[in-house]
């Protein structure tokens, strides 16, 4: 386990070493390379680091857990990780050209170019919100994982595998983050594929085409596919896959890329690798389901039944292989699970240190104080995220938690900003506000929250109300169109008079074209570009009107 800790902290220490002699080598400020690398990952690192940031404790660890729970089986299973894959294409084709074009740092700097610093600022800490919530599975994980390898206390386990990870998140940046994600991807392919056959062949576990659909030793693994489930089926489905889009960690990978067409290739590839790495997590999580826990060291009930359905992986790792494949095994998977938990810190101190503290509380900061910030930030997120993992042992929680966020509120304010020239400000806060509202209005069983929207096909069963309809999907919809309703009800009352333009605090009378931001480190000349654009003619706004007229995938394109 410590051989396979100090492999990637080596990678990690190695990596940041050649990330200083890339800087020297091309004059990049520090900044740059922290935060993107100075735009110089190659399309095969490109590709392993972004299937890396995906694979982690919330896919290995919770595609196991799934294939354990009776409620989700084999059905849930294959709706997110194809809407995972989806995500990469989706980003691919649509959302990777008009980010590069902009310049962005990170993805908050298209809503920094068009709305400016208020909103830029309630978008950047709701980017923070969700980074925060995608750390504690992934260390929750990690620290369960070593805990039942070394019999250490679990708070003690995860603070030690929090500190590896900041450690060398801390000493290269996204370098160190991009080249230890290839190991970890080495690790949990090979170590899983090992572990597979012996998990299966174990005297304790029966033909796993035999409780398929059997509820023989344990409930049947494919789940419950019902068809009154199919439209939360969807719904997952399209949350996973547009969901993953409003994370800073993807859009990141794609911006590091040394060109756009090396960032589009790195995605389509990445959705295709995502397939073959969740076989052997869904074949143990099978076997896992067919075992007789009884007849085991583990002992009867099982670990669903235990309480312990987070730990499926490594308990099953343990107790269903010989002593030396579980530790080759175990070890494999927690050095693997960082990659995760290293990209939800960068992310977090991305979006910090360039979205709020450089472009928004100090724009005059140097390069040299914004690196010490990002370093405190990350440090500061780090022990937030890991004093949150102490507060819940489900690794799905906080995985569905941040993605519903993430999904109903940025993806919605990212594509309208991207692809709709109308949206503004005050769309913005409209969306976010009617978003919120119904999606909390229609409950959440996980946070405890009663419906009070009923939606068609909401029963009550067994004392608690199930909503059948693709809540989250109507509550993603309904943001998007409060955003557009919003932003044309506003252009229109300040563009004709009807209210004074000194209450037009986000000044959409003037609509003015996106401009591309300055590499990290120099000066963003945003104040400057909105006089100039708002001293502008009007006959130059309709004549960028007129432009902004074409399609980019069926999509109307700034």
């Amino acid at each position: 386990m410590v051989v396979f800790y100090l492999l990637v902290l080596g990678t990690g220490i190695w990596a940041s070493f050649k990330s200083r002699r890339k800087q020297k080598e091309s004059g990049a400020t520090g900044m740059e390379m922290v935060l993107l690398g100075n735009r110089s990952i190659n399309w095969l690192v490109g590709i392993f680091t972004l299937t890396a940031t995906w694979i982690g404790a919330g896919f290995t660890d919770g595609l196991v857990e799934m294939m354990c729970t009776p409620s989700m089986g084999l059905i849930v299973a294959i709706v997110v990780f194809l809407s995972y894959s989806s995500t990469f294409i989706i980003g691919g084709l649509l959302f990777v050209k008009p980010l590069r074009d902009r310049n962005c740092v990170t993805m908050l700097d298209s809503f920094h170019i068009k709305y400016g610093k208020v909103i830029t600022t309630g978008m950047s800490l709701i980017s923070l919100f969700i980074d925060l919530t995608w750390l504690p599975p992934t260390l929750t994980a990690l620290g369960g994982t070593m805990s039942v390898v070394l019999d250490l206390p679990f708070s003690l386990c995860i603070w030690i595998s929090a500190a590896v990870v900041i450690t060398y998140t801390l000493m290269g940046g996204l370098y160190s983050v991009a080249y230890t994600d290839i190991i970890q991807l080495v690790l949990i392919l090979g170590g899983l594929s090992i572990c597979v056959p012996f998990v299966m062949m174990s005297p304790h576990t029966l033909d796993i085409s035999q409780t398929l659909m059997n509820n023989t030793l344990n409930a049947p693994w494919i789940g419950q596919p019902e068809m009154k489930k199919t439209w939360i089926m969807i719904d997952d489905f399209l949350h996973f896959a547009l969901g993953g889009l409003g994370y800073q960690a993807f859009h990141q990978r794609t911006l590091s890329a040394s060109s756009t067409a090396s960032a589009k290739i790195s995605c389509f590839a990445a959705a295709f690798f995502l397939l073959i790495f969740s076989i052997p997590p869904i074949l143990i999580g099978a076997a896992a389901a067919s075992t007789d826990w009884n007849q085991t060291t583990y002992g009867s009930p099982s670990p669903y039944e235990r309480g312990e359905a987070s730990l499926t992986l490594p308990i099953a790792l343990q107790h269903l292989t010989p002593s030396f494949i579980s530790i080759i095994g175990i070890g494999c998977v927690a050095a693997a699970m960082m990659s995760s938990a290293d990209s939800a810190l960068l992310s977090a101190s991305s979006v910090f240190t360039a979205n709020i503290y450089k472009n928004i509380l100090r724009p005059q900061a140097s390069d040299r104080e914004s690196q010490w910030v990002d370093r405190v930030s990350l440090v500061v997120v780090g022990v937030v995220g890991t004093s949150l993992s102490m507060l819940n042992n489900s690794i799905l929680l906080f995985w569905f938690l941040g993605a519903e966020v993430s999904y109903i509120i940025i993806f919605s304010q990212l594509f309208c900003v991207l692809f709709f020239n109308i949206s503004n400000g005050y769309g913005a806060i409209m969306g976010v506000l009617v978003g919120l509202t119904l999606k909390l209005l229609s409950g959440d069983p996980s946070l405890g929250l009663e419906p009070v929207l009923h939606f068609p096909g909401c029963t009550l069963e067994d004392g608690v109300y199930v909503q059948y309809a693709p809540v989250k999907t109507i509550s993603m919809l309904s943001t998007i169109a409060a955003i557009l309703l919003f932003s044309y009800l506003a252009s229109v009352l300040f563009n004709k008079g009807v209210l004074p333009e000194k209450w037009d605090v986000f000044k959409v009378k003037a609509q003015h074209s996106p401009v591309p931001l300055s590499p990290v480190g120099g000066a963003i000349e945003e104040e400057e570009n909105e006089v100039m654009n708002r001293n502008s003619s009007q006959s130059e706004v309709s004549q960028t009107m007129n432009i902004c007229k074409c399609f980019y995938i069926g999509f109307p394109h700034i």
